[in-house]
């Protein structure tokens, strides 16, 4: 049987402090930002910035989800090549767009090059 005298008693916390000691933070009215950075539209980045390859030993991925909203609701997700993924954000960031958004384009453009190559 197991020697359970050399466990420590448990210790009760005592009475609770009466409620003229307590905090008064939740009576204050709550500060809410006027502006929020995710509100704000992505601003395009210069051209040089587009062509290039970004180092992979300090890549940095930006999470689209706080750029804005696009009252997107399914899910698609897929396995990429960094290059790839890296070459899609890049015009994402240049053309002030999402990565949903290049994709989209990218989707029409194939459709329209398909439509117009088998006509």
């Amino acid at each position: 049987m197991a020697d359970v005298s050399r466990l420590k008693q448990r210790r009760t916390l005592g009475a609770p402090p009466p409620p003229t000691e307590a905090s008064t933070n939740l009576d204050q009215p709550e500060n809410v930002p006027t502006v929020s950075s995710i509100d704000q539209p992505i601003k395009p980045q210069p051209e040089e910035s587009y062509n290039a390859r970004v180092d992979p030993t300090n890549y940095d991925r930006l999470d689209g989800r706080s750029l804005r909203r696009s009252n997107r609701v399914i899910q698609f997700a897929t396995r990429v090549t960094p290059d790839f993924d890296q070459r899609i954000r890049a015009i994402a960031r240049h053309e002030g767009l999402l990565i949903v958004e290049v994709l989209e384009r990218a989707l029409h453009a194939y459709e329209t090059s398909r439509h117009t190559t088998s006509s």
